[in-house]
């Protein structure tokens, strides 16, 4: 038994635990090049959640690992197949059901590890900041926590089935990385269609872009540079960066003003 994996524990421990931080992966399912599988965001969000959260469990932090969602914000990819779409608004009534459950159970904190670029959760936030006590902490794993793995690896710019997740699922899920008979990766370059906007392609505009227009597989970012080696160093730092942030967050004092200096 995982202590801080809820779906290993029993009621004897869930009734005699209190625990004040929750951790959930948020991933998605949905298509990675030609070389990963649908569930590559989700093999590799839970993967680091889970690590993170033992790291600060064996520090002493009072943690619990939520089971993962496996599905996520897919309309600019609905036209390639499976790729399995959880509207926002659907996301959100997921979060405020879910902060009911935890309320009760007397977990006062959400940390949500999200682990696709399409999830913009912060709105949900922001709406379930009046409608539930419980106090709900956002992290785009491949953000903020990315930031050291990045100067150190010197990855090669992308943002989906890139170099960078193609390292973490040869470190996570080497079985599931498609090679040619050659052994080189079944995949294209990444590469994607200009924009015509100058004012989009200078961030004056924002869009949702369409994957299927953008990408010619949806990949975004030259896989081909990928290593196993890569992979388990970036693991290593990703997961240690969530796990200063999860005992941090379950460690602090609940005053008044919390998550605010007194």
């Amino acid at each position: 038994m995982s202590p801080w994996r809820l779906s290993e524990l029993t009621y004897q421990e869930t009734r005699e635990e209190r625990f004040p931080l929750a951790v959930l992966p948020w991933g998605a399912t949905e298509p990675h090049n030609l070389h990963l599988p649908h569930g590559t965001d989700n093999y590799q969000v839970t993967a680091l959640a889970d690590r993170a959260c033992q790291i600060a469990h064996e520090r002493g932090a009072k943690v619990v690992l939520l089971p993962g969602v496996p599905f996520g914000t897919q309309t600019n990819m609905k036209r390639c197949p499976l790729a399995l779409n959880m509207h926002p608004s659907t996301q959100l009534a997921v979060l405020r059901d879910l902060c009911g459950s935890l309320h009760d159970a007397g977990v006062g904190r959400l940390l949500i590890i999200n682990g696709h670029g399409g999830n913009n959760l912060k709105f949900a936030l922001r709406e379930l900041m009046e409608q539930t006590p419980v106090h709900l902490f956002l992290c785009d794993w491949f953000g903020g926590a990315m930031d050291e793995a990045r100067a150190e690896l010197d990855l090669a710019p992308g943002s989906h089935a890139d170099e960078m997740e193609t390292s973490l699922m040869l470190h996570l899920r080497p079985d599931l990385v498609v090679r040619n008979d050659d052994g080189s990766l079944r995949a294209d370059a990444g590469a994607t269609r200009p924009l015509a906007l100058e004012s989009v392609r200078d961030g004056v505009v924002q869009i949702s872009r369409r994957w299927d227009l953008l990408t010619t597989a949806t990949g975004d970012g030259d896989p081909h540079g990928a290593t196993a080696e890569k992979g388990a160093r970036l693991f290593e730092l990703v997961s240690d960066c969530l796990a200063e942030a999860i005992h941090e967050l379950a460690e602090a004092p609940a005053t008044a003003a919390f998550p605010f200096a007194d």
